[in-house]
């Protein structure tokens, strides 16, 4: 017998909306994360903050994203803000990522080797590692071939949790099958049983691994020629942005080139930069000026 009733397909059914007090909890944690790093929690990423703070959560015996700020905020343990910030920063990377890129690095370094100076690199939003040692066995094995100068690479980050993970050359076996070439895996890793892989020694001391915002503090010293900051100013806000730009200007020779990620540009966003005339996705400062680091 008919009930009456129509039956509502389960697409037009509204999820519930979230209590209000995750809703708190989400902008706290968004300002948190703001503070630390200058970037953003926007929509789609908002998603996610359950499920990378779920670890850190069950860690400390905490059902909700409200007891974790209550906890942040009693100050009963001073690091765990900065835990939380390490998970929601954005750590998505691996080894030779958009491997056109590794082309302009080379030719635009092998421009700087005829000046007979050696070649500065800064890696920066260098998350776990993984571009700066690319480019590590890019000119390894470079050197190997034809006697070139292996270039002074540094690389940043905000979070310490990945910089640590950097420093120890330490990947999983998903992790060097992203973009990895087996030759590469065999002549720079060592396997271990527990299939990690080990970055060897003499690739990892090539790159000097350093914790930095890039909004707030000052950059490494001397004059880089080469700046990759890909995919690092997406979720920026505007004026934490145009702080970035500053900091990476005031960090290049006035002949540096810079490397954006495939979907970020300088158009619209800052005025100390433009598209190298030479293309190959490489931006130089405007008239090679040199740029005063930002207060």
């Amino acid at each position: 017998m008919a009930s009456g009733l129509r039956s509502v397909p389960p697409k037009a059914i509204a999820p519930p909306a979230p209590p209000m007090a995750s809703i708190q909890a989400l902008n706290v944690l968004a300002a948190l994360l703001e503070a630390r790093t200058g970037q953003q929690i926007v929509r789609h990423r908002s998603t996610r903050v359950d499920t990378v703070l779920l670890p850190l959560m069950r860690e400390r015996r905490l059902d909700t994203l409200d007891q974790l700020v209550i906890a942040i905020l009693d100050g009963s343990d001073p690091s765990l803000a900065g835990r939380v910030v390490d998970a929601l920063v954005n750590c998505e990377t691996s080894f030779f990522r958009d491997p056109h890129v590794f082309d302009t690095i080379i030719e635009t370094i092998a421009t700087v080797e005829k000046t007979g100076r050696r070649a500065r690199i800064w890696s920066v939003g260098c998350s776990t590692g993984q571009e700066p040692l690319s480019i590590a066995m890019a000119f390894a094995e470079r050197h190997e071939r034809i006697g070139t100068p292996i270039p002074e690479i540094v690389a940043t980050d905000v979070s310490e949790a990945a910089l640590a993970r950097a420093r120890a050359g330490s990947y999983t076996q998903f992790e060097v099958q992203r973009g990895l070439p087996i030759r590469h895996l065999v002549r720079w890793f060592e396997g271990r049983a527990d299939n990690e892989w080990i970055v060897r020694p003499e690739l990892l001391r090539h790159i000097a691994f350093r914790q930095m915002n890039l909004v707030s503090d000052p950059p490494p010293g001397g004059g880089f020629d080469l700046v990759l900051c890909r995919n690092v100013m997406l979720y920026f806000a505007a004026e934490p942005k145009q702080r970035a730009f500053q900091t990476l200007a005031a960090a290049m020779r006035p002949t540096g080139g810079l490397i954006l990620g495939a979907g970020e540009t300088v158009i619209g966003q800052t005025d100390l930069f433009r598209l190298n005339p030479g293309g190959r996705g490489l931006y130089e400062k405007i008239d090679g000026e040199t740029v005063p680091r930002p207060a």
